[in-house]
């Protein structure tokens, strides 16, 4: 039997840009856990808020070449603790940044909130200010979970910040983390029910990595679980979940019917999405080419640099097998996968991907059919064996060619 056509592009077609949205970084925390692996920094005693969110908005300002004329339809204000910030700060840069931007009227905004680093009776102030989403970092409804995770709230805490958010915003994420220390599925399973009973729209329930350069890396937790005992817990949890009405949408993330996080879901397809703040990550297709950039990660030395409107510290543009494989990296992640078009719409190429396709499909890692290839059971548990078929050094000569 022949073999099906390669179809290949060298961009995409630049009437047709991805959706995009927007990250905004706020990267300061009361104190940084020893897990976390994000650009976070201790707040200082007088935190620069003011000075930080007039660098955001010069650091928007320099992207207005690659946005203009695009819609924005979500913004997600992640950190750190963004809810450092006073809601009057997050107002004003909610309204300036509007100026820049062209917001969807029904954009969703999003914040992240830790219990212990936000006062509850500003939930309602941040609402007030346009943000119509929150999300609320509980990770565990134990005392002694959240001690030895090195969080500053406690259970008590966690309660009464996912009561307000409730009641507040209506529309709102729990986060929680399984695997934990000294911990059972028992535990995990205790610590799920408990944020369901606030009704949130959205669950996120990740296992405890230890990711290189953290404490916990570094000295790891004696009592961690093993990880057939973790797989069975995430299972659990899972099928908690769902029985319970949330659907299972991408690994990690669980929601009601068409509650899914926009901003991460549109990452997750490979649109475009810009990001602003220390350290923020960002990806626009210009003129057909896919860019990627990288802000200074130090708070200061951002302010500085973006206020002389040269935050950006790193570029690259992404083609051909790379393009794929970034691809494959964020839809492999997605219960339903993707349309089988997205690769030449978003990707702009296709090249190369049938022979990591049809071996995929062989292993039982994933199912596909004319219009779509998404992740079986097994892909999901296995994803790293997954990507792994994709990565552009698995192919030679051409896609090497295509690599910047």
């Amino acid at each position: 039997m022949s073999q099906p056509a390669v179809m290949q592009t060298n961009s995409i077609p630049a009437q047709n840009p991805p959706p995009l949205t927007l990250y905004v970084h706020l990267p300061w925390c009361v104190r940084k856990c020893p897990y976390c692996d994000f650009n976070s920094h201790r707040a200082p005693k007088d935190l620069p808020q003011k000075e930080y969110a007039d660098a955001i908005v010069a650091d928007a300002e320099t992207t207005i070449p690659q946005s203009w004329g695009r819609r924005i339809s979500a913004v997600y204000f992640g950190g750190g603790t963004p809810s450092l910030f006073s809601p009057d700060i997050v107002d004003s840069l909610l309204s300036r940044l509007r100026a820049v931007f062209s917001f969807a009227p029904d954009a969703e905004i999003t914040m992240e909130a830790n219990p212990g680093a936000a006062d509850l009776a500003g939930f309602a102030d941040f609402r007030a200010a346009g943000v119509n989403r929150l999300s609320l970092g509980a990770q565990s409804f134990s005392d002694d979970a959240l001690l030895r995770l090195g969080r500053v709230h406690d259970a008590k805490q966690a309660r009464a910040a996912a009561a307000r958010a409730a009641e507040v915003f209506g529309n709102f994420n729990i986060d929680l983390m399984f695997a934990l220390p000294g911990a059972n599925m028992q535990n995990a399973l205790d610590d799920l029910r408990t944020a369901m009973s606030f009704s949130p729209t959205h669950l996120s329930l990740y296992q405890l990595t230890l990711e290189p350069g953290t404490p916990f890396h570094r000295t790891p937790p004696a009592d961690l679980p093993q990880a057939d005992s973790a797989a069975e817990t995430g299972d659990a949890l899972a099928r908690t979940a769902e029985d319970a009405g949330w659907t299972r949408y991408e690994i990690s993330a669980y929601a009601r019917t068409g509650m899914e996080c926009r901003h991460n879901l549109n990452y997750w397809l490979f649109g475009d999405y810009i990001g602003l703040g220390a350290g923020a990550h960002g990806k626009l297709t210009t003129r057909g080419e896919i860019q990627r950039q990288t802000r200074v990660k130090n708070p200061l030395d951002y302010i500085r640099r973006a206020r002389a409107g040269d935050a950006v510290c790193e570029r690259r543009t992404v083609r051909g097998r790379d393009a794929v494989f970034e691809l494959m990296l964020n839809g492999m992640r997605l219960t339903a996968g993707i349309p089988s078009s997205l690769a030449l719409e978003r990707a702009g190429t296709i090249a190369g991907m049938e022979g990591a396709l049809r071996e995929a499909e062989a292993r039982g890692l994933i199912a596909r059919d004319a219009f779509r290839i998404r992740p079986t059971a097994r892909g999901l548990r296995f994803l790293n064996d997954l990507l792994e078929l994709f990565l552009p050094e698995k192919e030679s000569g051409e896609a090497e060619l295509m690599r910047q």
